[in-house]
């Protein structure tokens, strides 16, 4: 399966970014990036700004293709796994038709998961369906390593929700810096925070990076409830 065109599965967010970016760094034909945009919640997707990637789609310079599926109704689930199958099939659907239109057609997708099984498993399941390999350079890594790595690759993070103990108000837009990262080493040792934000506490946007030829400039107003927050974007653009 060495021919063929990569997709990669792209929402903007700092860790499909950072897969993006290796599966490039090591000559990866990645010839589209799929977005897939969650009207409400999701078990199986970054949710918030994903509409961004497509700025983000542009600066990188490689075509975006966006998926826009039906309300996942993921507030009130009986059975996650279910549910994470069914939020898979429009993604599947559409790296389908992609197979059909590339040349050589989908050799291999990039994920950005570190530890979810949950997603991963299901990930790889449809790229076996697909006849494709999966390039996930992030899995099991560790969080902090991963973290300064893409810091020192001149990765640029801004936090644009969070929702944990130790998170306030005051990390809604914050640049994830080595001082962030430091506080968030000490809130894991505290309340357990994930350093990455793996378990939801946080959602990140990449407004620059080495891949990226202009960054991406935002406007926007914090939401916050008293116990979680969002970063609502006015405007964005790439300077």
């Amino acid at each position: 399966m060495t021919d063929g065109a990569w997709v990669s599965l792209f929402s903007g967010g700092k860790d499909s970014s950072w897969a993006l970016y290796r599966a490039l760094e090591r000559g990866h034909p990645v010839e589209r990036l799929v977005t897939v945009h969650p009207e409400g919640d999701s078990y199986m997707y970054h949710v918030p700004a994903t509409r961004l990637a497509r700025l983000a789609a542009e600066s990188i310079g490689i075509p975006l293709v966006e998926v826009e599926p039906d309300d996942f109704e993921a507030d009130d689930v009986p059975d996650s796994g279910e549910q994470g199958d069914a939020e898979l099939e429009p993604l599947e659907e559409a790296l389908r038709e992609l197979d059909g239109e590339l040349d050589g057609g989908i050799t291999g997708v990039t994920a950005g998961a570190v530890e979810s099984e949950y997603q991963t498993t299901r990930i790889e399941s449809m790229a076996d369906r697909l006849e494709a390999n999966v390039f996930a350079p992030l899995w099991q890594e560790n969080p902090r390593d991963l973290a300064d790595a893409m810091l020192d690759a001149g990765f640029e993070i801004r936090i644009i929700r969070v929702a944990a103990y130790g998170l306030d108000e005051s990390w809604l837009g914050r640049t994830l810096d080595a001082d962030a990262l430091d506080e968030l080493e000490a809130l894991n040792d505290e309340y357990g925070v994930h350093i990455l934000g793996e378990g939801g506490e946080f959602e990140t946007l990449v407004t620059d990076g080495p891949h990226m030829d202009r960054r991406i400039e935002l406007e926007y107003e914090t939401q916050w409830d008293g116990s979680r927050g969002t970063v609502q974007i006015e405007d964005a653009w790439l300077a």
